[in-house]
């Protein structure tokens, strides 16, 4: 049997035609969309959750392709580009399940890169502090160095594709201890004679070598003769990955890494439960990732978010250990993250209890999940809770835990007789204090073992105070929220979606790929913003670091995060590092063009629209 899909967007709707060489009775077509469809014509919507669709078609007659138009169910809600058209589409019929040809998903990088200036400076990001050029270049066929110094080096150098960074034949590097030199921090003197480094941390001996490693790359075997004065502006430079929505393979991750460690970033944030799925493999609460690691047919969470038939995985103890080790040896802590009180859907689906019963209010999450958050009034909840925050905290030895605390449902727990007592017991008026209360309890409580949480912007808000507890917040709706908590006594990450989101698409053109609910985030948006903002001064010793985010809702293939991150990512880690915020967009866009050939040799697709 031969089936055919095709698909493409006209204004505000989806036209598809789905044929097949053998007649077929009353099929289902199921798919995904980034948010809930609905059927214009040529089809009946049966099934709808978040933006998992199934719509009954008439029956199929051989040869005879079926139109099908659809749209999205939100007012104004209106495709943008190719990532908007069904995903993990397939055809139910009767028992059996005929998966239907793919669109061409992704960024498409079979396309020529834009003309652009050449940069003048050193070809590096993230950009030093401080470099005083000298006369000339020295050709360099390797360092001859200390090999135990600079193994890690050594082996991230073979695995990107570069080849040899030792050679004891090669230009002497001489490394010289210098206390009170800040962490990371260090000074490259270039001669041809030889390179002296001097350092007062592991870090900084790393962050030369990253430096000595990307100059040999991006001046042809050459490295230029002069200083080198060098120090990270902030001590959090990360980047997050969604594996909920996307089960993101081990050794992606380790490739990831590696990309990190490239540009200096020293922070991985790993989103590994959400709505769609908890891929953990936690003791304390196995049917967690036993029930939700896979999505599709049969499974408690449809084939949303292109999940098709099925999909998915979990992550072992084995695959977490592999993820620190690498991530050790590359001078990156991990931060794990569970979410809390919503983008509970996948939670509430295989444990009980977790709801109140008498509860007749069924709010729908801005995703489109039914039954979504956990209630605090319960007993089960914190049964579940505490001893899982408590395995995931221990497990990772950064000692720090994301909470989530994100995207409450409008009305949450509003007719849940157990919250209305909690809120006479407590003091709590609305559904953020009853948040801020259940957000503060479970900070607390993993706190009292020496772990430190870490949460999204909603999780500071709340009659008392929100989460408290020394708690790291994440500002991502944009800045304004980060700096009312900073002001409230907490540290705090800048991850503004409007500029370092990077599932969103790089531009508005229909070819494109991505999300774009809060902006086209082009090379020049991901450094046109400031980390403390011009009158938040008073709070900059608040601001410890920036954070690229990058949600999978679109993703099919592990392949395909390539293009959104490259080289987006390069404005990001100059952000995180460059203490003079040197770049900005025409800049951005030249360095990028040098770093092409390094991310062709490391097998890493980028944008071609750079």
């Amino acid at each position: 049997m031969t089936l055919t899909f095709q698909a493409r967007i006209e204004g505000e709707e989806i036209h598809c035609e789905i044929g097949s060489d053998t007649a077929l009775s009353a099929p289902i077509f199921c798919f995904s969309l980034m948010a809930a469809p609905r059927v214009v014509s040529g089809g009946r919507l049966i099934r709808q959750l978040a933006g998992y669709g199934e719509v009954q078609l008439p029956d199929l007659t051989a040869g005879v392709p079926h139109h099908l138009v659809l749209a999205y169910q939100a007012e104004g809600h209106r495709p943008v580009n190719r990532a908007w058209l069904p995903l993990g589409a397939y055809l139910r019929v009767g028992r059996e399940c005929l998966a239907l040809p793919d669109l061409r998903e992704g960024v498409f990088t079979d396309v020529p890169p834009r003309e652009v200036a050449a940069f003048e400076g050193l070809p590096l990001i993230p950009q030093p502090s401080a470099w005083a050029p000298g006369e000339g270049a020295v050709e360099v066929s390797g360092l001859a160095c200390d090999p135990a110094a600079f193994a890690a080096i050594e082996s991230l150098s073979q695995r990107l594709g570069f080849g040899r960074f030792r050679d004891d034949s090669g230009l002497p590097l001489r490394e010289r201890s210098v206390p009170g030199l800040s962490d990371g921090a260090y000074v490259l003197q270039i001669a041809d004679s030889g390179v002296t480094l001097e350092t007062g941390s592991a870090s900084g001996r790393f962050a030369a070598g990253i430096t000595l490693m990307t100059l040999l790359q991006t001046m042809g075997g050459r490295l230029p003769l002069g200083r080198i004065t060098d120090a990270p502006r902030f001590a959090w430079r990360g980047q997050h990955l969604d594996c909920a929505r996307h089960y993101f393979q081990v050794d992606t991750i380790l490739r990831l890494l590696d990309l990190m460690a490239l540009v200096k970033l020293n922070r991985f944030h790993w989103h590994f439960a959400d709505d769609e799925a908890f891929r953990l493999q936690v003791v304390t609460s196995p049917d967690l990732w036993q029930g939700t690691e896979f999505r599709g047919e049969g499974c408690a969470v449809p084939g949303v978010f292109g999940g098709g038939i099925r999909s998915g995985g979990s992550y072992s103890r084995a695959d977490v250990q592999a993820v620190l080790g690498r991530a050790r040896e590359l001078h990156i802590e991990v931060l794990p993250e569970i979410e809390v009180p919503a983008h509970s859907f996948g939670l509430n689906a295989v444990v009980q209890g977790l709801v109140d019963a008498e509860d007749p209010r069924e709010e729908i999450s801005i995703q489109g999940y039914p039954r979504n958050i956990v209630n605090p009034a319960m007993q089960a909840t914190w049964a579940l809770l505490e001893p899982l925050s408590l395995e995931i905290g221990r497990l990772f030895p950064m000692g720090m835990l994301h909470l989530g605390g994100d995207e409450l449902p409008p009305r949450a727990w509003a007719q849940s007789p157990a919250v209305a007592t909690l809120k006479r017991q407590m003091g709590l008026v609305s559904q953020e204090d009853v948040q801020g209360y259940a957000m503060e309890r479970l900070a607390r409580f993993v706190g009292r073992h020496g772990i430190r949480t870490a949460a999204w912007e909603e999780a500071s808000r709340g009659c008392q105070g929100g989460i408290g507890n020394n708690a790291l917040i994440f500002s991502w709706s944009g800045q304004g929220p980060g700096l009312a908590a900073a002001r409230a006594g907490h540290d705090v990450v800048m991850c503004p979606a409007q500029h370092v989101y990077f599932d969103m698409a790089h531009t508005g053109e229909p070819e494109d790929w991505g999300a774009a609910w809060a902006a086209f985030v082009d090379l020049d948006a991901v450094v046109a913003w400031k980390p403390v903002p011009e009158g938040a001064e008073d709070v900059a010793h608040r601001i410890v670091g920036v954070q690229g985010c990058f949600w999978a809702e679109f993703t099919t293939r592990d392949k395909q995060i390539e293009p959104m991150l490259a080289p987006r990512i390069l404005g990001l880690a100059n952000k995180a590092w460059d203490c003079h915020d040197s770049l900005d967009g025409p800049a951005l866009r030249a360095l990028s063009a040098r770093y092409a050939p390094l991310f062709d040799r490391m097998g890493w697709r980028h944008h071609p629209g750079a």
